[in-house]
């Protein structure tokens, strides 16, 4: 059985081939593609797989820009962060769909319908489209950080960005000051709006309010500097360089 896994977060990634590898050790899996333009490349070139695990944002777009690209053959099971609403809303329409952080339990339903030769009804790119548009997700407003004995909220709108710093993850506010809290940068980066913060690489996600200069680097990537921050190698790779300047110029 031949998987491919299309998502372009390695931490998800790797979860996913452990999980998968568990519930079928025979599992053929590919799992370095991560953009849509890679996963283009791929299918055009490969024998599509029995199965694909498809995340729906990727580093360069929407991942349902592969199907305007190229014919997709095989079963898919959608891998995102949608909330519940969006969940059920799937379910309803006959897609197969996990929720990530992807629960062991519900990949082994999602492995069993398909091993079972179930079919389902087709649903249309458009149908699809037309699905997440119309579910609202729900953003977090404030985080709550605590200061020796004090426990504090920070509106969002005050965060300048989020980083990883010796196995923490910090935000930092306008004003440059620094508090932990208790998420990962990938729990993060489903909390908060994408039309406000961008995952710039493994290491930040950043307000537009914070970016102070941009900079042409070597490889088409980007440098990017960062009010109130010291470091000065922040670097955008060339798969998210297209998606950063739509993001900034949106």
């Amino acid at each position: 059985m031949k998987i491919l896994i299309i998502e372009d977060e390695k931490p998800a990634a790797r979860r996913l081939v452990q999980l998968i590898t568990e519930k079928i050790p025979e599992a053929e899996i590919y799992s370095n593609i991560d953009t849509v333009t890679s996963a283009v490349e791929w299918l055009n070139k490969n024998p599509h797989p029995d199965l694909v695990f498809l995340d729906i944002q990727l580093a360069d777009g929407i991942s349902f820009e592969i199907f305007e690209k190229v014919k997709v053959t095989a079963p898919i099971i959608f891998c995102t962060a949608y909330d519940q609403y969006a969940i059920k809303a799937f379910k309803l329409n006959s897609i197969d769909y996990l929720l990530k952080p992807v629960d062991p339990d519900e990949l082994e339903q999602a492995l069993n319908k398909f091993q079972s030769g179930r079919k389902v009804p087709a649903v249309s790119l458009d149908e699809i489209r037309n699905l997440l548009q119309n579910t609202q997700k729900t953003f977090k407003n404030r985080f709550l950080v605590k200061t020796g004995e004090r426990i504090q909220t920070v509106d969002v709108q005050e965060i300048a960005f989020f980083f990883s710093e010796d196995k923490a993850t910090l935000l930092q506010t306008r004003q440059g000051k620094k508090f932990i809290i208790d998420y990962t940068l990938d729990e993060v980066e489903s909390m908060i709006s994408p039309d406000d913060f961008f995952r710039m690489n493994r290491k930040y996600i950043s307000s537009v309010a914070a970016i102070k200069d941009v900079f042409t680097y070597s490889s088409s990537r980007l440098k990017i500097h960062l009010e109130n921050c010291t470091d000065n190698d922040i670097l955008i790779s060339r798969e998210k360089t297209g998606a950063f300047k739509s993001w900034l110029g949106q």
